[in-house]
């Protein structure tokens, strides 16, 4: 139903363009991101999955083709705008670790906040919920410095959960984190889509872990970009032509990826 579209895109072209060349990394990108669905973004190192993502998010121009943000194309959003709609949790090196947990949280308000960036009443109980929503009480008088990788992942979460937008849109946010805590986080993520009914879109290399949370999953393939449910690209084999077949294979069976013997 298109009334639950957050996100789609009609024949995407991404990549690079400057006055002497084009580079273009995937084309014919047709996707959708439906309301209260974790959409999972697969494919192999360096076939153009953060470039996708900066794309829909406005880091930078499509070469062709549409990105249409609640039937408004997202060429037509300030960025203001857009920050209302729509946020981003980057993996990256974090400028401001010495704020605390509450500090941190506190600046998915800027949207909202008045010219001298003061939390009002009603902002301060926004961020208090998605410290709670993300279990973080016990921390949010810590300092971000003092944190362990994951818990600061938990942290960003919160930020972009109190800058309350209908999507959140995360690039590969269990990079870092031992395996009990990349299946907590993408856990944590579904359980976010249930309880606010937001739409979250992650990057992953989790690719069995993606399958058994996910509501439907981007894959992104040297020659094409496919959108299905997890029992749909089991079943139909694409997962088969992520990687090279001369070492890795997905058996249908056991949902997961085997080493070739």
């Amino acid at each position: 139903m298109l009334e639950q579209l957050v996100l789609h895109t009609e024949s995407l072209a991404i990549g690079y363009s400057s006055k002497k060349d084009t580079s273009i990394i995937s084309s014919d990108i047709n996707i959708e991101l439906k309301q209260g669905e974790l959409v999972g973004l697969i494919g192999a190192n360096g076939i153009g999955k953060s470039t996708l993502l900066r794309t829909l998010t406005k880091v930078q121009k499509p070469l062709s083709g549409t990105i249409s943000l609640r039937d408004k194309h997202l060429e037509h959003y300030s960025n203001i705008d857009l920050s209302k709609v729509l946020s981003l949790v980057l993996t990256e090196h974090l400028a401001s670790k010495n704020l605390t947990v509450f500090e941190l949280v506190a600046l998915g308000r800027q949207p909202y906040t008045n010219w001298i960036g003061s939390l009002s009443e009603n902002d301060n109980s926004i961020v208090e919920n998605a410290i709670n929503a993300i279990n973080l009480d016990e921390l949010k008088h810590r300092k971000c410095f003092e944190l362990s990788d994951g818990q600061l992942q938990k942290v960003m979460i919160a930020r972009a959960l109190a800058q309350d937008t209908d999507l959140i849109i995360l690039d590969e946010p269990t990079t870092h984190l031992d395996m009990y805590h990349k299946a907590y986080i993408l856990k944590l993520l579904k359980n976010l889509t249930e309880s606010t009914n937001k739409t979250i879109l992650f990057s992953s290399h989790e690719i069995d872990l993606a399958l058994q949370l996910c509501d439907s999953i981007i894959v992104m393939l040297n020659d094409r970009t496919v959108q299905a449910t997890p029992s749909d690209l089991i079943s139909s084999g694409v997962l088969n032509e992520l990687f090279p077949e001369d070492l890795i294979l997905f058996d249908k069976n056991s949902g997961a990826f085997r080493v070739k013997k």
